[in-house]
C-alpha cells in the first residue's frame, strides 16, 4: 500500500490531513497481447503542476498496484493512500501499462492509457465513486530515464480512448488494529478437467451504495478440493475501516493461466464474527447463486471454516523511536575515476567556490534529516573505489577521517569536512564494488539484532557498479538485519544496474536465494535539479522520496522478529521545591529567671508573642538586628531565606545540644524556621510594628502558616 506522510507545512506550521484511500479499478482494457490478454498495472505519479496539462521533465512516482495477469477488467487490490485537504486542488495522474517483462522500467512495457483528476473531483463524485475514461494522453518524458513518452514510443494514438478507469475514495479510520486470519475449504466443486481446483478467496468489504470494494487476496493451492491456506495479517481498517457490522463478501474460485478464473461460491460475514474466532459461528457455506436457481437439490459448492483469528495493535515507527530505538547513519562516498579529475569543473567531485557538487547536495539533503535521530551525531563515513595515501593501494572500504580504528564524524559538517579533505589526499581510480561498505555496515547491525538500534547506510555513486554479484549477495544477507540502504545516483550515466537492486517490484535475489525484505530505495538525483544540474529544484523533495521507504522498511525487520517498541520513557517532572528531611525538635532548655514583669515567649516554641495572639507588656525601644537563619537557607546550604529578627545585644545565645537528626542552630540565629534554640535570658520583646513586619516577610516567603 502507498502512502504519503500525514502532516504538511502550512502558514502558520504542520496541520494534520484527512487520510483518504482509493480504489482502482478499469474497464475494457486494449489488448496488447498476441497470444493472452493484457496484464495491467497501474502507475499513480503525483501531478506537481496545477492543471490537467503535463509538465516538462520527471514526475516522481507515488506508487504502484500490483499486476494482475490476463485481464482486461482487473480489481486492484494495493491502494493508494493520500493525505486531503478541501482547500487544496490535488491533481492527479494515473497511467496503465501492459507489463511484458520483470523490468521495473516503465518505458519496456506497453502503454494502455492515462487519465487526470483531483482528488476533490473524486470525493466529490456520487458516493465518491469516479468514472473516466482512459486516452493516449501525452507525456514529455519517462519519469526516470527521461527517454519518449511510453504513448508515443508504443505506438499509442493521442486521444485514443482505451477503456475506463473506476476510483473509488474512502476516508480511514484511525484503526490501527492488525487482524491476522487462517482458513481452510472443505469439498470445494471441482473445476479443472483434468485435475481439481486451484482455489483462492478474494475478500470485498461493502460500500454505503451497496457496492463491494476489493480488499485482500489469498494464495493459490494447487490442485485440491480441500484447501488450508496460510495466514495472513490484514489491518482492520481495510476489512472494515472501523465498522464492525460491516458487510464482508468472499469469494471463493479456481485459478486458471489465463485469467479467466472459474466461480465456485461465495458468502458473507462481518468482523464482529470473525472476531469470535474459531466456532459453529464461523463456519460457512459456499454458495454459488446461478447454481442454486437452476438445481432445486443443490445445497453448496463446499464449506469454509475459519482456524484462528487474532488481532494485535499495528505499532508505528514513531512507536519504536519514542521507545529508544537508534537510527545508526553511515555515509559510503564513490572515489573512482568515472565520476572525473575533481580539479576540472566538469567532474562531479569539483568544489567550486559558487556552488555545491552533487555528492555534497545529495548528503545535505538526506544526513540533515536522518541526523535528529541520533543521539550522539557521530557518522561512520567511508570511501571506495580510491588509491589511499601512504601505499597507494586501491580500498573500497577507508575512512574519510583517516582512522580506520574510529570512522566517526561529528555530524553533516563533519563528513562534508573529512570528504573534502579526501579529495585532496586520495587518488580517484577504481573498480566500484559496493559489496565491502554494505558487509561493513552488515557487521555493526549484526551486532545488535534487538530492535535498540537501527542501521541505514547511504551511498551515493555515479552508478557504474562492477561487483554486482557480490553485492546482491551482500544485499540478501542485510536483509535479515536491522538495515536499510538508500542508493543515491548522481550524474548522468544509465542506471538500469541501480534499479534493479532496488526490489520494489522484484524482490533482489542472489544464488537462488530471495531476500526477506526489501532493504533498497534507489533514488537518480538528476530528477531534482534543474537541467543544468547545478541546482536542485526541491532539497525538501529529495529527502523525502529518498527517505519514504524507511519507516516501512524498519517496521518490517520488527514485525518479522516479533520486536515490539519499549514503553516511552516517563517526562520528568517539573522542578519543584526540595524536599526537607524529617526533623526532631531539640529539647527545651532548663528554665531560666526572668525580670519581673516580663514574660516571654520561648525561642523553641514560640517566635514571638504576635504569632500566638498573647498580649505581653513591651518596654524596649528596637534593639539591633540579629539574623535568623530560616531551614534551608544560607545557613543550611539551601535556597531559603533569612532575616533580621529583633534581639537585644549583648545577649550571648546558649545552644541546646542537638537531638539526633534535629537542626542546629548557628551562633547568630536560630535553626530549624521558627522553633529550634533558646537564650540564656530572654530578651524584651521589641514594638509590635517591628514584629508584625518581621511576620509578613516570613509568610510571604511560606516560613510560617
Amino acid at each position: 500500500m502507498a502512502g504519503l506522510g500525514g502532516l504538511r507545512a502550512g502558514g502558520g506550521g504542520c496541520v494534520p490531513a484527512t487520510k483518504v484511500e482509493l480504489t482502482v479499478s478499469c474497464r475494457q482494457l486494449l489488448d496488447k497481447d498476441t497470444f493472452s490478454k493484457s496484464d495491467p498495472c497501474d502507475v499513480c505519479p503525483l501531478h506537481p503542476g496545477t492543471g490537467h496539462q503535463a509538465v516538462a521533465g520527471a514526475l516522481p512516482q507515488f506508487g504502484r498496484t500490483e499486476v494482475i495477469d490476463n485481464s482486461l477488467n482487473p480489481d486492484f487490490v494495493r491502494k493508494f493512500v493520500l493525505d486531503y485537504f478541501f482547500e487544496e486542488k490535488q491533481n492527479l495522474r494515473f497511467d496503465l501499462y501492459d507489463v511484458d517483462s520483470k523490468s521495473p522500467d516503465l518505458s519496456k512495457h506497453d502503454f494502455l492509457g492515462q487519465a487526470f483528476c483531483t482528488l476533490g473531483e473524486i470525493v466529490g463524485s456520487s458516493g465518491s465513486r469516479l468514472e473516466k475514461p482512459l486516452t493516449m494522453g501525452t507525456v514529455t518524458a519517462h519519469p526516470r530515464s527521461r527517454k519518449p513518452a511510453p504513448a508515443m514510443s508504443n505506438g499509442g494514438i493521442p486521444g485514443k480512448k482505451c477503456g475506463t478507469i473506476i476510483l473509488l475514495a474512502e476516508e480511514l479510520g484511525n484503526c490501527r488494529d492488525v487482524a491476522t486470519l487462517q482458513f481452510c475449504a472443505n469439498k470445494l466443486d471441482k473445476k479443472d478437467f483434468f485435475g481439481k481446483s486451484d482455489p483462492f478467496m478474494v475478500f470485498y468489504r461493502s460500500n454505503e451504495d451497496g457496492t463491494f470494494t476489493i480488499c485482500h487476496k489469498t494464495e493459490v493451492m494447487r490442485n485440491t478440493l480441500n484447501p488450508v491456506w496460510p495466514a495472513f495479517a490484514i489491518p482492520v481498517r481495510a476489512l472494515c475501516n472501523g465498522d464492525y457490522d460491516r458487510a464482508i463478501k468472499v469469494e471463493v474460485y479456481d485459478w486458471d493461466r489465463d485469467g479467466s478464473h472459474d466461480f465456485i461460491g461465495e458468502f458473507t460475514t462481518s468482523y464482529r464474527e470473525l472476531a469470535r474466532g474459531q466456532s459453529q459461528f464461523n463456519v460457512y457455506e459456499v454458495v454459488n447463486p446461478r447454481k442454486k436457481m437452476k438445481k432445486k437439490k443443490y445445497l453448496n459448492s463446499g464449506t469454509v471454516t475459519l482456524l484462528s483469528f487474532a488481532v494485535e495493535s499495528d505499532h508505528t515507527f514513531l512507536d519504536y523511536i519514542r521507545g529508544g530505538t537508534q537510527i545508526n547513519f553511515t555515509v559510503a562516498i564513490d572515489f573512482t575515476a568515472s565520476n572525473g579529475n575533481p580539479s576540472q569543473s566538469t567532474s562531479l567531485h569539483y568544489l567550486s567556490p559558487y556552488q555545491l557538487n552533487a555528492y555534497t547536495m545529495a548528503l545535505r539533503a538526506v544526513g540533515e534529516i536522518i541526523q535528529d535521530y541520533d543521539s550522539d551525531k557521530m557518522f561512520p563515513a567511508l570511501g571506495f573505489g580510491a588509491k589511499i595515501p601512504p601505499d597507494g593501494r586501491v580500498s573500497h572500504e577507508f575512512p574519510l577521517n583517516g582512522d580506520a580504528a574510529n570512522p566517526s564524524c561529528s555530524g553533516i559538517e563533519g563528513i562534508l569536512e573529512a570528504y573534502h579533505r579526501s579529495l585532496r589526499s586520495v587518488q580517484l581510480y577504481g573498480p566500484t564494488n559496493f559489496a565491502p561498505v554494505v558487509n561493513h555496515v552488515a557487521r555493526s547491525a549484526a551486532a545488535v539484532p534487538d530492535g535498540s538500534q537501527y542501521f541505514v547506510l547511504l551511498i551515493i555513486t555515479d552508478g557504474v557498479i562492477s561487483d554486482m554479484a557480490q553485492t546482491k549477495e551482500a544485499i540478501v544477507n542485510a536483509a535479515k538485519l536491522p538495515m536499510s540502504i538508500i542508493i543515491v545516483g548522481v550524474g548522468q550515466a544509465e542506471f538500469d544496474a541501480m534499479v534493479e537492486l532496488d526490489g520494489d517490484d522484484i524482490r533482489i535475489s542472489s544464488r537462488g536465494k530471495v531476500a526477506e525484505r526489501d532493504i533498497v530505495q534507489f533514488v537518480p538525483f538528476r530528477d531534482y535539479t534543474d537541467r543544468g544540474g547545478s541546482q536542485v529544484l526541491s532539497m525538501a523533495r529529495l529527502a523525502k522520496d529518498v527517505l519514504a521507504e524507511i519507516p516501512e522498511q524498519f517496521i518490517s525487520y520488527m514485525k518479522a522478529h516479533g520486536i515490539k517498541p519499549q514503553p516511552a520513557p516517563p517526562s520528568p517532572d517539573p522542578p519543584g521545591p526540595p524536599t526537607l528531611p524529617a526533623l526532631t525538635p531539640c529539647p527545651p532548655p532548663p528554665p531560666t529567671p526572668k525580670p519581673p514583669g516580663d514574660t516571654w515567649g520561648h525561642a523553641g516554641t514560640d517566635l514571638c508573642p504576635e504569632v500566638t495572639g498573647k498580649s505581653q507588656p513591651l518596654t524596649a525601644s528596637p534593639p539591633p538586628p540579629m539574623e535568623i537563619g530560616i531551614f534551608g537557607g544560607p545557613r543550611m546550604g539551601g535556597g531559603g531565606i533569612s532575616h533580621p529578627l529583633c534581639y537585644p545585644g549583648p545577649r550571648t545565645p546558649h545552644v541546646s545540644p542537638p537531638s539526633p537528626g534535629c537542626a542546629v542552630p548557628s551562633q547568630q540565629g536560630v535553626g530549624g524556621g521558627a522553633k529550634g534554640g533558646s537564650w540564656v535570658s530572654p530578651p524584651p520583646p521589641p514594638p509590635p510594628s517591628y514584629f508584625s513586619t518581621c511576620m509578613d516577610v516570613l509568610c510571604a516567603h511560606g516560613a510560617l502558616p
